[in-house]
């Protein structure tokens, strides 16, 4: 696997940004900012690494460790003093700053007027954190510094919280810089990466949740049973321990969110389920951290769409990876740690079918939704799922003209997803019969299935994995 796979649109959006810069902007002010946010170990690094190799622009990158404002002020001299800034070595003639104020200004003096540059600091969130100043110096040192030179500053932060709140309203560095979310590889991107065919590259997203990390340790053409066999059995493989270190990072002191977490990726979807599952949780405080994980952008709330309100919440975590970990891996840390990996791999072989139907369905529903519009019924600008309380009926696929409560309902659909068992016509009258139950569905409302295996029914559009890879080409 070598080179550099994917991540088109965000190198030529950063290249976008760098245009300016080069040539002096229109404002006389050519400085720009881009604030960089995405999940830990998505590779917001390795883009804007590659980024810099394919620009060759002198540039300083900076790594905040987190530690102590001290340690980073003293880091942050330490690498303009080693970069590639054709005045780099002046930084030496200083003493370590006390002050971001003073580091920045520092910084402003050895940036070079004539040429492009880049600035890159890593790990934003733990510098706000250290320092309550470290905002306002950063606008102060970009009003007055850095949007006159020709360089372009870029932020990087796993915290997405905080990096979204930098750039709101109220906040020193707000409207200043240009903000990008960096999601895991695409599941095309996956296949591209792996050289799968679509159905094993789906398999692979499902386990890997598009981290390059994992990905990186996949051997090139191997399907889903190989893979699982070889990592179960090194404890250092990056498919056990990311889902750990992820928790960490995200929950270092809050056991609460992370038992909800755990509920929920163990199967439980329903507020009152997860409350039990989590060990037997008032409302207040399961609801409370209910927040914190949908604010982390850790747990998605479903709701059901049709033309309908409905307060039937189910909630899914948003990581496919972390949801295989919290389901196969975290549980039986301990038997692979005593070198039984096997038993965990036969465990995933028995539960393998039943919990990929359900976790590839938000999967299709995001590919269904990338799908250009001449593949689709006209109108459909969402896409989603219906249920009930009671599960009847349980409809994998709605597309609306808007969520959560449409106007139109544009498409019924449902996903089967197994192998060697295609849609047959059993299935498309359970389709229909479905339709009929849901709230703003007509007789004449397009169907649609989705199926690994094909579909061997005619009369209605059918979509295979191949098919599906089309949304993300």
């Amino acid at each position: 696997m070598d080179g550099f796979i994917g991540r088109k649109a965000e190198l030529a959006s950063l290249n976008d940004l760098l245009a300016p810069v080069r040539t002096g902007g229109r404002s006389g002010r050519p400085g720009r900012a881009v604030l960089i946010r995405g999940r830990r170990r998505v590779g917001k690094s390795r883009l804007v690494e590659e980024f810099l190799d394919r620009s060759g622009l002198p540039h300083v990158y900076f790594t905040s460790v987190g530690g102590s404002r001290e340690g980073d002020l003293a880091g942050f001299l330490d690498e303009i003093a080693g970069s590639s800034l054709p005045d780099a070595t002046r930084a030496t003639e200083f003493t370590a700053p006390q002050t971001w104020d003073a580091a920045l200004t520092l910084l402003g003096s050895v940036l070079p007027t004539d040429t492009p540059s880049v600035v890159v600091l890593d790990e934003v969130p733990y510098l706000a954190r250290e320092d309550a100043s470290f905002e306002g110096a950063l606008q102060k040192a970009f009003d007055r510094t850095l949007s006159k030179l020709p360089v372009l500053l870029v932020l990087i932060g796993s915290d997405i919280a905080t990096m979204e709140a930098l750039n709101t309203y109220g906040r020193p560095f707000y409207q200043r810089g240009t903000e990008m979310v960096v999601p895991p590889l695409n599941p095309a991107e996956v296949a591209a990466m792996l050289d799968l065919p679509a159905a094993d590259a789906f398999d692979a997203y499902l386990v890997s949740g598009g981290l390059p990390l994992i990905l990186e340790e996949w051997p090139n053409g191997s399907g889903l049973w190989d893979y699982l066999e070889y990592a179960l059995h090194r404890q250092t493989s990056a498919l056990l321990v990311s889902g750990e270190r992820t928790l960490a990072a995200e929950f270092p002191t809050e056991a609460q969110a992370r038992s909800v977490l755990s509920a929920i990726g163990h199967g439980e979807r329903t507020f009152t389920l997860i409350a039990r599952a989590a060990g037997d949780l008032h409302p207040g405080s399961l609801k409370r951290s209910l927040e914190v994980l949908t604010s982390r952008r850790m747990v998605t709330a479903d709701i059901p769409l049709s033309t309908k309100p409905s307060r039937e919440t189910r909630y899914r975590i948003n990581d496919p990876h972390l949801r295989f970990w919290l389901s196969f891996i975290g549980p039986n840390m301990p038997v692979i740690e005593r070198g039984r990996g096997d038993r965990v791999l036969e465990i995933i072989r028995t539960s393998w079918t039943s919990w990929r139907g359900r976790a590839v369905e938000p999967v299709i529903r995001e590919a269904l939704w990338h799908l250009s519009d001449d593949q689709l019924p006209a109108r459909t600008d969402a896409v989603g799922g219906y249920w009930t309380r009671s599960n009847d009926p349980e409809i994998d696929i709605v597309g609306a003209d808007r969520a959560p409560i449409a106007k139109q309902v544009t498409l019924v659909g449902s996903i089967k997803w197994l192998e060697s068992k295609p849609f047959d016509a059993r299935d498309l009258a359970q389709l229909i019969t479905h339709r009929s139950q849901l709230p703003g569905a007509e007789d004449s409302t397009p169907l649609l299935a989705v199926a690994r295996s094909g579909c061997t029914v005619g009369g209605i559009p059918c979509l295979t994995p191949d098919d599906l890879m089309a949304a993300w080409a």
